[in-house]
C-alpha cells in the first residue's frame, strides 16, 4: 500500500512543497509578508496564510518586524527563524584547525582556531573536537545544536570507503578519525576536500555564481585543483582527481631551479608549492615565512622576477588539466594566488597563451576570508535546510 503522506497529488504531500518552497523563498528574499509569500508561491491568500501558521508552530519561521511605507495598517513580516537550526564548517590544515557556526539563516555566529604545533598525529581528533565547541560557544549555542558538521582538509576522501588519502601533511589523518569524530562530536560528519569546499564556496559566493563548468585551481601551501562538470564534482576511482601537486611539471629552460646544484624532483607541489615560493622570495631579497606574505611584498616591491617565475611554473602546470579538461573558467585561488591578485593572473593568462591551446576565462577567487570554510559551512547549512525542510509540518 502507498503511504499517504509520500502519494503524490496527497494534500500532505503538496503542504510540504509548498512549505519548502516558501522556506527557500524567505532565505533568498529575507522577511515577506503573507500576501508577498502568497504571491511568489502562487498559493491563495487563505492557503498562504495556513502555511504561515504551520511554519510558526513548527518554530521555522518567526515574525520581524512590519512591513511600512503601504497604505492602510503596516503588514507583518516573517523571516526564517535562524535557532531552529545550526551548522558546524572547519578547516583542517598542517598549522591550525579553525571552526565556524552558522544559524539556518547563513549568518556565521561564532569562530574559533586551534593551532597545531608540531607534526605529531596526537590530538588531531580533539583539536577539531575543541575547535567546534569553541565555535559554537562563541556562537551562543550549545555544541549539540550543531546537527551536521563538514570538515575540508588537504587530501582526497575515497568515494566508497570514506578513507583520506593524499594527505601526506596531516599526520594520523589516514586513520579511523571520522569514527572516532563522530563518537566525540555526536553529530553527523562529513570529510570534504579543501580545494573541493573552496569550489562551493566560488559557486554561491564568487567568481564562479551560476556556473555548472569550471575549475579552481589552488595554489598556497600545497597545490590542487576542483573540477566541476555538469554540476558536479570530478572525483576520479579513488577521489584523487584533481591532486595535480603529485604530477610531475617541465620547467621553463630559464627558471632558477633548472640551475639548482641539487637535484629537483619537478612536481607541481615542489616548484609551486609553499616551499618553492618561500626559496623564490628568499632569493630576491624577501625573507618571511608566510608564502602568501611574501607574494604580496613582491606585488607592492614590483618584483616582477618573482612574479614572472611564479606564473610560468603555474601555466607550465595549468597547460595540461587545460588540454584535458578544456574549462571556460579557471578561478584561481589559495594564499599565493590570491596574494598576488590581478598583476599574477594577467601573468598567468600571458604564460598560458605560450604553452597552451585552450583559452579559458581566469579570475581571481572574490571569496571574503576562508574560502575553505565558507565552503564547509555552504555545505553543512544545505544538509540541515534540506532535512529541517523536508520533514514536513
Amino acid at each position: 500500500m502507498a503511504n499517504p503522506d509520500t502519494t503524490p497529488g496527497t494534500p500532505r504531500l503538496l503542504r510540504s512543497i509548498n512549505d519548502r518552497s516558501a522556506l527557500e523563498l524567505l532565505l533568498e528574499h529575507g522577511p515577506l509578508t503573507r500576501t508577498r509569500i502568497g504571491a511568489l508561491t502562487g498559493l491563495s491568500k487563505p492557503t498562504a496564510s495556513q502555511l504561515v501558521d504551520r511554519l510558526l508552530t513548527a518554530d521555522l519561521i518567526v515574525a520581524a518586524g512590519t512591513a511600512a511605507g503601504g497604505p492602510g495598517p503596516s503588514a507583518q513580516l516573517y523571516a526564517v527563524n535562524p535557532a531552529a537550526g545550526h551548522a558546524g564548517g572547519v578547516d583542517v590544515t598542517h598549522t591550525r584547525v579553525t571552526a565556524a557556526v552558522a544559524d539556518l539563516a547563513g549568518e556565521v555566529a561564532g569562530e574559533f582556531e586551534v593551532p597545531v604545533v608540531g607534526r605529531t598525529a596526537a590530538g588531531s581528533v580533539e583539536r577539531v573536537r575543541d575547535a567546534l565547541h569553541g565555535a559554537a560557544e562563541a556562537a551562543g549555542v550549545a555544541p549539540e545544536a550543531v546537527r551536521h558538521v563538514v570538515i575540508g582538509v588537504p587530501g582526497a576522501p575515497h568515494p566508497q570507503t570514506g578513507q583520506l588519502g593524499f594527505a601526506r601533511d596531516l599526520p594520523g589523518w589516514h586513520g579511523g578519525n571520522l569514527s572516532r569524530l563522530r563518537e566525540l562530536l555526536g553529530v553527523r560528519v562529513e570529510v570534504e576536500n579543501d580545494v573541493n569546499l573552496a569550489a562551493i564556496a566560488e559557486q554561491h559566493l564568487g567568481q564562479a555564481r551560476g556556473a555548472d563548468d569550471f575549475v579552481v585551481f589552488w595554489m598556497g601551501n600545497g597545490i590542487g585543483l576542483a573540477i566541476v562538470q555538469d554540476g558536479r564534482f570530478v572525483r576520479g576511482a579513488t577521489g584523487g582527481a584533481g591532486e595535480i601537486g603529485y604530477m610531475p611539471v617541465a620547467l621553463d629552460p630559464q627558471d632558477p631551479l633548472t640551475r639548482s646544484p641539487k637535484p629537483v624532483k619537478n612536481t607541481f607541489q615542489n616548484i609551486a608549492g609553499r616551499p618553492a615560493v618561500l626559496h623564490l622570495a628568499r632569493e630576491h631579497g624577501i625573507r618571511v615565512d608566510d608564502h602568501s606574505e611574501a607574494v604580496r611584498r613582491a606585488v607592492e616591491t614590483g618584483s616582477t622576477e618573482i612574479l614572472t617565475t611564479l606564473a610560468r611554473r603555474a601555466a607550465r602546470g595549468l597547460a595540461p588539466v587545460l588540454a584535458v579538461l578544456d574549462p571556460s573558467l579557471v578561478v584561481l585561488s589559495g594564499g599565493t594566488l590570491r596574494a598576488g591578485g590581478d598583476l599574477l593572473k594577467d601573468l598567468i593568462t600571458h604564460e598560458l597563451h605560450a604553452v597552451a591551446v585552450p583559452r579559458p576565462t581566469l579570475a581571481v577567487s572574490t571569496v571574503e576570508g576562508n574560502p575553505v570554510l565558507a565552503g564547509a559551512i555552504h555545505a553543512a547549512l544545505r544538509t540541515v535546510r534540506e532535512d529541517l525542510f523536508n520533514r514536513g509540518v
